[in-house]
């Protein structure tokens, strides 16, 4: 007998998912929504199945995200936004605020909601997450996203 071995896949063409995006630093948000939407797409989600809700800032994604999943319409949710680090405690409590909310989150409904919002030090740092140097955190997000879609449903 051999080991079982539960991994998620990319291959969830019938999930349908929500994306929550920050308009704060738009020009940030809305690369990490391009790189999303466009892994979605790759991996074969029909648009229809796709629903974006945008929020003020990333301190909102946390409720908008809950009222998202409160309607039982969705398998998933994207997070996607950015909080670059100022001179003032604000970054501290407004970063801290929405990891801690979105890891509450899939805790309180058995759903996966991925991480995509950037926490820099600096703007330039943020642009080389949105599709630059270091990728695209927000295709990266979708990408996980998916994985626990299919995962959670191989685990039922």
């Amino acid at each position: 007998m051999g080991i079982n071995i539960l991994e998620g896949t990319f291959n969830t063409t019938d999930a349908r998912v929500a994306l929550v995006v920050s308009r704060w630093n738009s020009f940030i948000t809305d690369r990490l929504q391009s790189g999303a939407v466009d892994a979605f797409k790759r991996h074969g989600i029909n648009e229809a199945n796709l629903t974006v809700a945008y929020c003020p800032g990333s301190f909102e994604i946390t409720l908008t995200a809950q009222k998202l999943l409160e309607t039982g319409k969705y398998d998933g949710i994207v997070c996607l936004g950015v909080v670059i680090r100022g001179a003032t405690p604000h970054f501290d409590f407004v970063a801290g605020a929405v990891t801690q909310g979105i890891n509450n989150l899939n805790s309180k409904f058995g759903l996966p909601v991925s991480f995509g919002v950037l926490t820099t030090d600096t703007i330039d740092q943020a642009v080389e997450r949105a599709g630059t140097k270091s990728g695209n955190k927000g295709e990266e997000a979708a990408l996980a996203l998916l994985e626990m879609i299919s995962l959670i449903k191989k685990i039922r």
